[in-house]
């Protein structure tokens, strides 16, 4: 029992300091790692990172620092952290191998949300689709297409391929070609087709429409027509050109050629 006692006040007097330096390393660490954590989601939310990106990055800072408070007590307990930081590394590896694709996917989702190449409501064309963006997720990015399709593409294709956004200038330009008759006279052509736009209020006056002889084809002078027109009005703008400026040039007396196939008499 003597020995038992003996051993006991040992093992207190050599690891009681250490235990009671754990436990305050502990409560003031897990202290300073919330005020920390609490800053730098002050610091992200003051840069404007996108919502869904906040808490997780917050969280994922504040579990990385809280494995680092973990293996520097159990350094100070006198525990092999070296051991534990290679069967750690070697864990991490394993899944990182297995998990190769959606890792690239998540990294590619928290540059697409740090870096903002595009939002929600944007329209925006990338490897190969075009669509507006429905939804921003950490490992993809949902596309609703103009014929109502819903397309899901891996953020980390996205992130790391071409970006087209229609959206970040607020307007787009409307191309089209129009042709008539070369008997037609150029400036009345060009002052229907401009009084046409005028008079149409979802063209944008800044930056002016343009309308100019593009080509002298075989059949017809083409003139290249190019108004502007926000985002939301592009389809709007698209098919008013084409049935307004129609209406005028036949009420110009004006004439739009098309193929003609003549019969000869054998």
């Amino acid at each position: 029992m003597e020995q038992l006692i003996k051993k006991g006040i040992d093992l207190a007097t050599e690891y009681g300091p250490k235990i009671i330096i754990a436990v305050l390393a502990l409560v003031i660490g897990m202290w300073v790692i919330k005020r920390v954590t609490k800053l730098f989601r002050k610091i992200l939310e003051k840069k404007n990172v996108d919502e869904s990106l906040v808490p997780f990055l917050s969280s994922l800072v504040s579990t990385l620092l809280k494995i680092m408070l973990l293996i520097s007590i159990a350094s100070t307990l006198g525990f092999q952290t070296t051991s534990l930081i290679a069967v750690l590394g070697a864990a991490s590896l394993a899944i990182g191998l297995a998990l190769q694709g959606s890792l690239a996917n998540f990294a590619g989702g928290v540059l697409i949300l740090i870096f903002k190449p595009y939002k929600i409501g944007d329209l925006i064309e990338t490897q190969g689709h075009l669509g507006v963006v429905k939804e921003i997720k950490i490992f993809n990015t949902i596309l609703t297409s103009p014929e109502e399709r819903t397309i899901i593409l891996p953020n980390g294709v996205v992130s790391n391929g071409s970006i087209v956004n229609f959206t970040e200038q607020g307007f787009l330009r409307v191309d089209t070609t129009i042709g008539v008759a070369y008997d037609a006279d150029i400036r009345e052509v060009k002052k229907v087709i401009e009084d046409v736009l005028l008079a149409d209020p979802k063209v944008m006056k800044d930056p002016a429409p343009t309308v100019r002889v593009g080509e002298l084809a075989d059949s017809s002078v083409n003139f290249v027509v190019r108004p502007y027109a926000k985002v939301e009005d592009y389809w709007d703008v698209y098919f008013n050109i084409h049935e307004n400026v129609k209406m005028a040039l036949d009420k110009a007396n004006i004439s739009i050629p098309f193929p003609q196939v003549e019969m000869k008499n054998l």
